[in-house]
């Protein structure tokens, strides 16, 4: 049986899933709970809310991710809540 193969942007999302989860390693370890709770959130917080074919709408949130990704790997960001 063939596992179903993944789309180029189903790939992306679970690319900077990843990327996420990896950046949250590198988080001291008092905050690293919050940054998955947060991480966690934020993908079924969207995923909740969009089609799988909604592909403009899931490219917006890839670059936004990007962003905020890249801002929360500052070291300065060494914790964070969910609001």
């Amino acid at each position: 049986m063939n596992p179903r193969k993944l789309s180029g942007l189903q790939k992306n999302v679970l690319r900077l899933y990843r990327d996420c989860l990896r950046a949250i390693e590198r988080k001291p370890e008092a905050s690293r709970a919050r940054f998955q709770a947060f991480a966690r959130h934020e993908f079924e917080k969207n995923t909740a809310s969009l089609r799988r074919t909604d592909v403009k709408a899931i490219e917006h949130l890839l670059r936004v991710g990007r962003r905020r990704l890249e801002q929360y790997q500052s070291p300065n960001v060494r914790d964070i809540a969910i609001v």
